[in-house]
């Protein structure tokens, strides 16, 4: 029997309560496949306050030994400001690792209502996650005067572009062969037109995909109006940012938003996360929804190769909804789904 190590995370909030849940349904779903033996690391907010760091000066080379890590959420505004605990810890593991794709699927589950009419939309947002608007270039000078200018460039890399955009078009040849390419290259004339001519040059590789190009503005109303038009959507790091909260939004909230920072090279750990965040308003009273952090699991299951078992779980997921168990938000506790999440896995 395969045994996996898994670095737990677990963070702020509800990060805690979501990661419990999820390692309940991982045991179950462990049952008679595989083992796991997992380490929990403290950091955090509350870490950083005590320590002046989100994570210690090891903590890239403590995670890397591991087959993947499991992350619950950061952040608490209150006390530590978001530019801080973000920089600290989500994205120097997404760096560090090359997890440069990060995979949010956005459909409705059954039994959960959206805020559209549209249903039976299946959309895969793949997210380019190291380099883009994110990449941390810049600088502010003259601090705090009157001519203080403030400077963040983008940075886009013929390595970094081609990558997610041939991931995509894999995603899209395993599903039903369509990928929409997300640009504002009208505005945008450097970068953008950049990123649609990688796009033009990979699609001669995949003649059996069919390829829309799409300003990031039809995009998001796009989404809104015929979602069940799309199939893979690849986009930079801040678009894909933005449309995967509206993905979110149009599934029925982010209590069912799950994602994946892939390496897909597989030469370090991958990380999984719900991406609801840490919610701290509501952390330990069981009533955080824990879909999200459990269909996280169940993506970080089939990266590891148990398929099965991640199937297992989104239907599992599936049964409990349908029974309106965790379709609506605060309807059910948090200990609530989880026990039925694991009662279907073990029917």
């Amino acid at each position: 029997m395969t045994t996996y190590n898994l670095a737990l995370i677990p963070g702020d909030g509800i990060g805690t309560d979501v990661t419990d849940a999820a390692m309940e349904v991982l045991a179950a779903a462990a049952k008679g496949r595989f083992s796991v033996e997992t380490t929990r690391f403290p950091w955090s907010c509350e870490y950083y306050l005590e320590h002046g760091t989100m994570m210690p000066a090891d903590g890239i080379e403590t995670l890397r030994g591991f087959d993947a890590i499991y992350l619950g959420a950061v952040g608490w505004p209150a006390t530590v400001p978001d530019s801080v605990s973000l920089h600290g810890l989500l994205l120097p593991i997404r760096k560090a690792f090359n997890q440069y794709a990060n995979i949010r699927p956005h459909r409705l589950l059954a039994g959960v209502e959206g805020p559209l009419k549209a249903e039976g939309f299946d959309i895969l947002c793949i997210r380019e996650n190291t380099e883009g608007e994110y990449s941390g270039a810049g600088g502010r000078v003259h601090e705090g005067k009157d001519n203080e200018v403030a400077v963040e460039t983008s940075v886009f890399t013929r390595a970094g572009v081609e990558r997610i955009l041939r991931f995509g078009f894999e995603q899209a040849r395993a599903r039903r062969k369509h990928l929409t390419s997300v640009t504002k290259s009208n505005a945008q004339k450097y970068s953008m037109v950049f990123w649609d001519e990688v796009t033009r040059e990979l699609a001669a590789e995949y003649p059996d995909v069919t390829v829309s190009h799409m300003h990031i503005d039809a995009m998001a109303a796009k989404m809104v109006m015929a979602p069940q038009d799309l199939d893979v959507v690849v986009a930079s790091n801040l678009f894909g940012d933005i449309l995967t909260d509206l993905g979110a939004a149009i599934q029925g909230g982010l209590g069912f938003a799950a994602s994946a920072n892939i390496n897909p090279d597989r030469t370090a750990p991958s990380m999984f996360e719900p991406v609801h965040g840490s919610a701290p308003d509501i952390a330990g009273q069981n009533i955080a929804n824990p879909i999200a952090a459990i269909w996280s699991l169940a993506q970080m299951l089939e990266h590891l190769g148990e398929a099965e078992a991640a199937a297992a779980i989104l239907t599992a997921i599936e049964a409990a909804t349908a029974k309106g168990i965790g379709s609506r938000q605060g309807a059910s506790s948090t200990q609530e789904i989880t026990a039925a999440v694991i009662a279907a896995l073990e029917a």
